[in-house]
């Protein structure tokens, strides 16, 4: 058995550390921050309590199949789209009432839909035959693989905003649709189609929220590494991975210590690793090549009284999709029309909120920038926002207690992230998922996990991730 190093604490690296150590190894994880669970974070204030990072589970097996238990609760409906001129779109999780409700949105394009899901279904079908399953590009027998078959599944070479063209021709549903890449921290104008696979999985398996917070599942995470016997570090950065000539030999902690391990797993931004921990100019570059994924501006709101019809999830569309996307992508500023995600865990869990108040958590995608370089403060932007959701009927006006923000700032600062990107490199063009760093680096020994890496990132790709690592460890080093 190998001696392992697990570098970070994100959900990706507890899933490869737990999975190495059931099979034996001695596994050694170094968390920088006081608690596990990376973005998987939590914010409490005067009784109200706010998902920092992710606030919708999918694909729940990936995790109960670990034997995690979770109190999985599944809201009334997936989210409520509200477009700019009014109109709403309710996602119900059954594909068929879907269909209905998209035809009474747009009469004539329930068929669309039903041509959409399904072609979801075999694009995800497709993807977990191989690219979920494994490396992305692997000379290994044993790594999975797709069928040649499956290649017009994933539907090469055309953008996710083209292919919706081929479904729909209502600009509303145009919108719904191209909000999947933002899923990848990406524009529906350059990401790949592929990306489409996302409403297989929501509307096939759902969307799910787990109860007291999505927090929970990094707490039953750390709870099976304890059971597993996995040495938990916190409070321990990692300086450098050590490397002799063609292999790691461990790491360099910021303490000075030297820790030796045969396997070095970075759970880490893939631009930290290779521009700080183990430098390598030429990888960095090829990371720099595809671009920043956005970032976010988290405003989270303590809200008195309760909002009549208020959904788990609700978007707010722009009025303006593309020039939307151009302001994040090209001019890289924050939107001035954006798009507003409302997330409030209050509606299905009154532990989030004081009896009677609500917990609202606004998310804006904005360029992966450092806020001092935006044409106004953090403050004054989140005053636009309310602006704009007071003029789509979500009024705030004399209901807030406070409001916290999140910027790309902090998430840079506080878990690594390059340029405050949630994702690492943006998922532009047709062969971006394949350009992404690998789970194995470039030395015997040292492998990749996380957002930044593939298969990317948001819980169930990062778990993903960890499986796949771990069936690399297993194959490189054999018992």
């Amino acid at each position: 058995m190998a001696e392992v190093i697990v570098v970070g604490g994100g959900v990706g690296g507890m899933v490869s550390a737990l999975l190495l150590a059931r099979e034996g190894h001695r596994v050694r994880l170094y968390e920088r921050l006081p608690r596990l669970g990376g973005k998987l974070a939590e914010h409490r204030r005067d009784g109200f309590t706010f998902s920092a990072g992710p606030s919708l589970l999918t694909l729940p097996d990936l995790f109960t199949g670990l034997g995690l238990e979770l109190d999985l609760v599944e809201p009334r409906e997936l989210c409520r789209y509200r477009f700019a001129d009014g109109s709403v779109l309710t996602a119900p999780r059954d594909p068929e009432r879907m269909a209905e409700a998209v035809e009474r949105l747009a009469p004539g394009e329930g068929a669309g839909w039903r041509a959409f899901h399904a072609w979801a279904r075999r694009c995800y079908e497709a993807s977990a035959r191989g690219f979920f399953a494994g490396p992305a590009i692997s000379l290994s027998r044993s790594a999975p693989r797709g069928r040649l078959s499956d290649l017009p599944a994933i539907a090469p070479g055309r953008t996710l905003h083209g292919l919706a063209r081929r479904f729909f021709t209502d600009p509303r549903l145009l919108q719904y649709a191209g909000r999947y890449a933002t899923y990848a921290g990406s524009s529906p104008y350059r990401a790949p189609a592929a990306l489409a696979c996302v409403p297989a999985i929501e509307h096939g398996e759902g969307g799910w929220y787990v109860a007291g917070g999505l927090p929970r599942l990094a707490d039953a995470l750390a709870a099976a590494l304890e059971k597993a016997g996995v040495e938990v570090v916190l409070g321990a950065e990692v300086a450098g991975v050590l490397a002799g000539r063609d292999r790691v030999l461990g790491v360099r902690l910021a303490s000075g210590e030297r820790e030796h391990a045969a396997v070095v797993v970075a759970n880490t931004d893939a631009a930290a690793l290779y521009g700080r921990l183990l430098p390598d100019r030429r990888r960095l570059r090829r990371i720099a090549s595809l671009g920043l994924s956005s970032s976010a501006f988290l405003m989270m709101a303590g809200v008195e009284g309760r909002t009549e019809g208020l959904a788990h999830h609700t978007v707010l569309f722009s009025a303006d999709y593309e020039r939307e996307f151009a302001d994040v992508f090209d001019r890289r500023r924050p939107p001035e029309d954006p798009t507003v995600y409302v997330g409030c865990s209050a509606v299905d869990d009154p532990s989030q909120a004081p009896e009677g108040c609500e917990n609202w958590t606004m998310l804006v995608n904005v360029p992966a920038r450092d806020p001092r370089r935006w044409p106004m403060s953090p403050g004054a932007y989140r005053d636009l926002v309310l602006e704009r959701l007071a003029d789509r009927g979500l009024d705030l006006s004399g209901r807030l207690r406070f409001v916290d923000l999140l910027t790309p700032a902090d998430l840079r600062d506080r878990y690594g992230a390059w340029g405050g990107a949630i994702y690492g490199g943006a998922h532009s063009g047709p062969l971006a998922p394949l350009r992404r760093p690998g789970n194995r680096g470039p030395l015997r020994g040292l492998y990749l996990v996380g957002g930044s890496a593939h298969p990317g990132g948001g819980l169930p790709l990062v778990a993903m991730g960890g499986r796949i690592v771990a069936s690399l460890v297993a194959e490189d080093f054999p018992r």
